[in-house]
């Protein structure tokens, strides 16, 4: 008599958007799915082939992945608290970490494990696949980041890079907030050249493609609840006035010397 094969083990997936189905679409092959969104449409639960659960059924598994916006956070860990069970793992996918970290970690019951993770790509950047992508993992409390980590690097073939929320916030206050920032400005500037262009031109139209289109939650969240991006954006909008400064001093100079020739 052939044996019945093995149950994936379950894992609750708290957030069907635009990220909560990318994360879906990888790890359903790993996990049996328990998926909950009051606000995602259907079709987006047929199209992905998914069967939408109540809280309590996602928030039960022994490893829960909050995929909502930083903003409905700590609503949502105030929600999950009662339903968690003992020993479970709960991790978050936000792009900012400190604040993240200190809302699971007050909010949630003692005992239950945490790790904040931040993946470095989005639906866009993850078209062609995950393999060698970056992702940011960090502890906050037990000790189930180093496991996640091999997971993450051995079954989705991602670069992990394990840091502490503020380490990893202070970072990305740059490399996430500039390119938002930049992104946001140029946008702001269409109908931009789409013919006579250079390659450095179209590489940085390139990057503003793969953030344009991401949820104001997003920008919101990388720029506002991130407490290293104010001093980031101060210094750059310093250096550019200080730069258009330059430029004109460095006109008037020139036009003064044309008109003494």
């Amino acid at each position: 008599m052939p044996s019945s094969p093995v149950p994936l083990p379950a894992l609750g997936l708290i957030g069907f958007g635009a990220f909560g189905r990318l994360v879906a679409q990888h790890l359903a092959s790993l996990f049996s799915l328990r998926v909950h969104d009051p606000f995602a449409p259907d079709s987006a639960f047929a199209a992905a082939g998914i069967e939408r659960c109540d809280l309590d059924v996602a928030a039960a598994c022994p490893v829960v992945i909050l995929a909502t916006p930083v903003s409905t956070l700590a609503s949502v860990v105030r929600d999950i608290a009662p339903h968690l069970s003992p020993g479970a793992l709960v991790l978050d996918v936000g792009s900012v970490k400190v604040r993240p970290a200190e809302i699971m970690r007050a909010g949630l019951p003692a005992g239950i494990d945490i790790v904040a993770t931040h993946p470095l790509f989005g639906p866009q950047s993850a078209r062609e696949g995950l393999r060698g992508l970056k992702i940011a993992v960090c502890p906050v409390r037990g000790g189930r980041a180093r496991r996640v980590g091999a997971f993450l690097r051995h079954a989705l073939g991602l670069t992990v890079i394990l840091t502490t929320p503020e380490a990893h916030d202070r970072e990305a206050a740059a490399v996430q907030g500039l390119t938002h920032l930049i992104a946001k400005v140029l946008v702001a500037m269409e109908p931009l050249p789409t013919r006579m262009t250079t390659r450095s031109f179209d590489l940085v139209m390139q990057a503003v493609g793969m953030v344009r289109h991401d949820a104001p939650e997003v920008y919101h969240a990388i720029e506002r609840e991130n407490p290293f991006a104010a001093e980031v954006r101060r210094r750059f909008f310093d250096l550019a006035a200080q730069m258009d400064g330059e430029l004109g001093e460095s006109a008037g100079f020139e036009g003064k010397t044309r008109l003494r020739a």
